[in-house]
């Protein structure tokens, strides 16, 4: 339940629209469902600013459909991760208006207003790092936040980037995503005054160790503004870089200058 679903729904009790009893329903659960193979946290909305998220992996199909089911009679959305494309298919299919994200692994049903409070810059190191930065985005935009992507700008062609250079300042927060040697948070946090949230990927041949070495450029990052998440957790990206734009008072009109730095 959302708070200003929670506001409306007292309002309906105090102007009679709603009975006592009919409120005291909807509001014993709001804490969580009981599934007996999950509870659910319908109540995380209200404390965090974000729904609970399915982490798709792993799940019975039969669990996975009635969590979905539950969700979208509470919130009349939801947002599963992590579903192979067989699955996620298979999953969209059974609810009207669901969308399966191909390649982010993702199916939505339903998502947030578009908020104009913020842009969050997007840049994937190579192609190989779409399936992760594609996490990031879609859950980004479920969310109602405006993504703008930077795709294949890695550090091999810096140019890519800096041609770019214009566009990636006016973003509030830029997410890095990047395999092999994960170079390109540290670069974007010289580049700009936006914080970085930086997600190492598995991409790479065999001393990236699936993801370890990036993840240690990144967080040995000589430029500073540099915030690691887990490897290939393009969701903690989203929910970091959203709970930063949130945070920030709403954005000045635009004077049509750059910032320099010293």
């Amino acid at each position: 339940m959302k708070p200003q679903r929670l506001k409306e729904l007292l309002e309906e009790v105090a102007s009679g629209l709603r009975s006592p009893a009919e409120a005291l329903a909807d509001l014993a659960e709001l804490p969580f469902a009981d599934l007996d193979f999950a509870r659910l946290d319908l109540h995380r909305e209200l404390r965090t600013g974000h729904p609970e998220v399915v982490y798709g992996e792993g799940k019975r199909w039969e669990d996975l459909v009635a969590i979905c089911r539950r969700f979208a009679a509470a919130h009349g959305r939801f947002l599963v991760t992590r579903l192979a494309s067989e699955a996620g298919l298979r999953l969209a299919s059974e609810f009207a208006g669901a969308i399966h994200h191909e390649r982010a692994r993702i199916v939505t049903l339903g998502s947030e207003p578009r908020s104009e409070a913020g842009e969050i810059a997007l840049l994937a190191a190579g192609t190989s790092d779409l399936p992760v930065a594609e996490e990031a985005a879609v859950c980004l935009e479920h969310f109602g936040h405006r993504v703008e992507r930077f795709t294949d700008v890695g550090v091999a062609g810096l140019h890519r980037l800096l041609d770019r250079l214009p566009a990636l300042r006016r973003a509030q927060v830029v997410i890095a995503v990047a395999g092999m040697d994960g170079a390109l948070a540290a670069l974007a946090a010289g580049l700009v005054a936006a914080p970085v949230v930086a997600v190492p990927t598995s991409v790479g041949y065999g001393a990236a160790f699936g993801g370890l070495a990036p993840l240690l450029t990144m967080l040995n990052s000589c430029a500073p503004g540099v915030a690691v998440v887990n490897i290939d957790n393009g969701f903690g990206a989203a929910i970091v870089a959203s709970r930063i734009v949130r945070s920030l008072p709403p954005s000045p009109p635009s004077s049509g200058t750059g910032r320099e730095g010293a």
